[in-house]
């Protein structure tokens, strides 16, 4: 089943090359999230499945002609401009989970929390971001007026479009807050979208997300075929966004107890519908790494709530996971990419001295090294320019978890795992010590501690906030959270919390504030006078 849906997948690309190449329109910035496909295309409900596979290939692959074809967006390399590895840039690169050494184009500014309004990664991210509203829009707003719309089949299509519109919508509102707006209601080739203020987003995400789970089109949680989301993605966004709520609204944590008690419920849901953590063992006594493993997708459905698909010889890209393997080894050293399954190293990811002594000894999330399977790399990371000053991470991995290669080692077949239970386990004690009355702290003490004991490392003893950060960062680091888990905190910007190179100092300093949020792009801005740059940009 796995394997036909993978050739489904990539001829659904092969054929979106062709039926949606008139969305080049969209590749010039800035971004338009109001797009048109001729009316002659979709023509089928194939059509609109190939449609929808574009809206799904828009979190994996760079183009729909493979890693090496015209980008989807302009004015950035096809590798940075991937979804996932923006993404990571955005909310890895900027924290103490990871340290870029490459001198390209602002990179050093995005560890060092000093971007403009013209930075080139925060542009691709956000266009990224609004490429993805666009595609589903245009998904959207053609299939309510198709004589399938009334098909089954075209239901679910609709739910799995808007479910991913609001992943995306999430990013937006947790990156960049008051943002450009836009739905299949909206005309066509008009001006420029409208911009929605944070809070209004919040409201009109939690709504979509109310109805999304009140009806009946998305498939139940397991009940979709592998790559393809279900419920649970969206009880997932959901309880983020209700988390996030203090941040997202402006208000206090005692004036948001409403949402920490709705995002409470939602991550109860999510835990008795998803009782157990992945804890079987093929190979090297760790259950946890047969996460970020290259067979990996067997746990979809599992402790994997939602997966974005990687095949090593079907869906390439320079981002996604073939990013976080290879920039996690040296170049030119056989021994290191044998450990990892790839031909290839690009010594592009060091982790920070603070991130390392989060992680106790007999911690087996505690996948870290000095560069490779015998490094013997300081990690004190006195110089960031340099990849072998400091550690990286082994945590995602191109080799099976019986020890045996993928199929191919230029791109791996390690899934990202973008939604996954253990994030919902920690998210209910979070809720619970951030006031929930929904939750007990039983309730949250035993949903923290399965995930530690998981881990070999016993029940919680300091149940705060505070420890509840730190084990955050060992169960979820390089899966694109610490940033706006930081924010959540209050550990951004702030001295309370300093790493190697925050503030662009070997020590660490505090920022200005205004770096909790990303400024929208100068071209956005000068383009559409709807729009309202940040405070302080």
């Amino acid at each position: 089943m796995i394997k036909k849906y993978i050739s489904i997948f990539s001829a659904a690309l092969l054929l979106c090359a062709g039926t949606v190449s008139c969305i080049g329109d969209l590749d010039v910035t800035p971004i338009d999230p109001t797009i048109t496909l001729p009316d002659d295309v979709l023509d089928s409900e194939d059509a609109y499945a190939s449609l929808l596979a574009k809206c799904y290939a828009g979190l994996t692959v760079s183009a729909s002609e493979g890693p090496d074809g015209g980008a989807d967006i302009d004015g950035i390399d096809g590798g940075y401009g991937q979804y996932l590895r923006a993404l990571f840039y955005m909310n890895e690169y900027t924290t103490d989970e990871a340290v870029c050494p490459w001198n390209d184009q602002t990179l050093y500014n995005i560890h060092g929390l000093s971007w403009t309004t013209s930075d080139v990664f925060v542009t691709a991210m956000f266009s990224r971001i609004y490429y993805q509203i666009g595609l589903c829009n245009e998904f959207l707003r053609r299939s309510k007026s198709s004589s399938f719309r009334d098909s089954q089949t075209m239901k679910t299509y609709e739910a799995e479009a808007r479910a991913l519109r609001a992943l995306s919508y999430l990013h937006a509102i947790d990156m960049f807050g008051n943002v450009p707006f836009a739905t299949e209601a909206n005309s066509v080739g008009s001006t420029g979208p409208d911009r929605i203020s944070r809070a209004n987003l919040f409201k009109w995400l939690d709504k979509e997300c109310d109805e999304m789970l009140a009806g009946s089109d998305l498939k139940e949680i397991g009940a979709n075929v592998y790559g393809r989301l279900d419920k649970g993605f969206v009880m997932m966004i959901q309880a983020k966004l209700n988390l996030n709520a203090a941040v997202y609204l402006g208000i206090s944590d005692a004036e948001a107890k409403e949402y920490f008690n709705k995002a409470g419920t939602l991550c109860k849901d999510i835990k008795a519908k998803y009782p157990a953590l992945h804890e079987t063992v093929e190979i090297d006594g760790n259950s946890y790494h047969e996460l970020f493993m290259a067979d990996n997708d067997k746990w979809n459905a599992k402790e994997i709530i939602f997966c974005v698909p990687q095949d090593g010889n079907n869906i390439q890209s320079y981002g996604g996971t073939t990013f976080l393997i290879k920039a996690a080894i040296k170049s030119g050293e056989p021994e290191w990419m044998a450990a990892m399954g790839v031909n290839d190293g690009w010594g592009g990811i060091n982790v920070t001295p603070e991130f390392i002594k989060l992680f106790g000894s007999t911690d087996s999330r505690n996948l870290l090294w000095g560069g490779g399977p015998n490094g013997d790399f300081p990690k004190d990371l006195a110089d960031f320019k340099d990849f072998t000053s400091g550690w990286s991470a082994y945590k995602f991995s191109n080799l099976r978890s019986d020890g045996q290669p993928a199929q191919a080692v230029n791109f791996p077949d390690t899934d990202f795992p973008l939604f996954r239970t253990a994030d919902a386990y920690l998210m209910l004690a979070e809720a619970q010590l951030r006031g929930a009355s929904t939750v007990t702290e039983a309730e949250g003490r035993d949903a923290w501690t399965k995930v530690r004991k998981r881990a070999g490392i016993g029940e919680v003893t300091n149940y705060n906030l505070d420890e509840l950060l730190n084990e955050r960062g060992r169960e979820l680091y390089w899966e694109c959270w610490r940033r706006s888990d930081l924010v959540r905190f209050g550990k951004f910007t702030s001295k309370d919390y300093l790493w190697a190179w925050k503030g662009g100092v070997y020590e660490g300093t505090g920022v200005d504030e205004k770096f909790n949020l990303m400024p929208i792009p100068a071209n956005e801005i000068n383009s559409n006078d709807k729009l309202i740059q940040n405070p302080g940009y």
